[in-house]
């Protein structure tokens, strides 16, 4: 699986989280193992790494996968202001076709985890879908909300005439295609072998009644600023993170982690503020995911998972988690949990 350290706004998790909260998953629950927490929902500067939302999305797959079509239900909310920049740069395009490009040019800034792939023909435009890399418990779900996303944008765009012919997805038809069929106004084709919208390539080439050139590039000028200062900041948290999971037992302060990123205590707090982040967040987020991975698995007593990620006794690691979750690690982890040995 990819390491997943692409960063993007805080705007598709909340949108993701309002929806389980809305179809009755708490919200502690969505967010659960994911570092993210309910004051940076809230704060639209926030930046998160793709791995966190994918969490969230495991999450929400979890405890809502029954109910049908719920990846269309997620893709529904995403309209183009949304995506900041490159929403308008979207909205000003000159043609649909413009529009995906563009949306191609800077996938980076979308919230999507499938590669896309466009093939035009004079007669029709395909656009696929390939989740290869997603957790398989949440592919149909990412599918479902990539492609539902790029129907809500190009209503969004030019509702008028919808270009969509034909919709392929690779997984299995549902018992219900009703929620499909209300959406997407067409019929999907299961069990296709690729993920695929089909779209009228003339629609796609029609003029839209928002274009503006100036839009257009001021836009873009600011989706380049946005990628440079993303593709240049990816990896240092990632690094910190990672030292510290690897070391969780005797906790690295900031001085250890320092020196492991060869850098001073200095450098590394005003690196990781440029990032949008601190090395007490990272910390925080990795006993976090760690304390869901424990709490999960073969049952642990309180004092040994508080050992393990290098608090100082049990009362701080119960604290720590009250200030997650609003409740204790016993109240929180699932009611039946085999011991070490196997028994329940």
């Amino acid at each position: 699986m990819p390491a997943w350290d692409i960063h993007r706004t805080v705007n598709s998790a909340r949108i993701l989280t309002d929806l389980a909260v809305e179809r009755g998953l708490p919200e502690a629950k969505a967010l659960a193992g994911t570092g993210i927490s309910h004051s940076q929902l809230q704060l639209p500067d926030t930046v998160v790494e793709a791995r966190q939302e994918l969490r969230l999305i495991g999450n929400i797959v979890k405890g809502l996968g029954h109910l049908p079509a719920l990846g269309v239900q997620a893709g529904m909310r995403y309209h183009f202001n949304a995506f900041g920049a490159l929403g308008f740069a979207l909205v000003s395009s000159r043609t649909l076709q413009d529009a995906i490009e563009t949306g191609l040019k800077y996938v980076q800034l979308t919230f999507g985890f499938s590669a896309l792939e466009l093939r035009v023909t004079p007669d029709r435009t395909h656009v696929y879908f390939d989740p290869d890399g997603v957790p398989d418990p949440v592919k149909q779900f990412v599918v479902e909300r990539d492609s539902a996303c790029l129907a809500t944008l190009q209503r969004d765009i030019f509702s008028s005439v919808s270009p969509l012919v034909g919709l392929h997805f690779t997984f299995d038809a549902p018992d219900d295609l009703a929620p499909y069929e209300a959406f997407y106004g067409v019929t999907p084709r299961f069990g296709m072998a690729r993920n695929a919208m089909i779209l009228n390539t003339a629609q796609l080439q029609k003029p839209l009644p928002q274009a503006s050139d100036l839009a257009r590039t001021m836009a873009e000028s600011q989706c380049e600023a946005l990628l440079n200062q993303r593709l240049q900041r990816a990896g240092l948290a990632a690094r910190v993170r990672q030292f510290l999971a690897s070391n969780a037992r005797n906790m690295p302060d900031m001085e250890a982690a320092a020196r492991a990123m060869n850098t001073i205590p200095r450098t590394l707090r005003r690196r990781l503020l440029q990032e949008r982040t601190s090395f007490a967040e990272l910390r925080d987020e990795v006993r976090q995911t760690l304390a869901e991975e424990y709490l999960s698995g073969p049952r642990l007593s309180v004092e040994q998972v508080a050992e393990r990620l290098g608090y100082s006794g049990a009362t701080s690691f119960i604290n720590a988690y009250k200030r997650w979750y609003g409740v204790t690690p016993s109240a929180g982890r699932p009611a039946r949990q085999p011991d070490l040995d196997g028994r329940y």
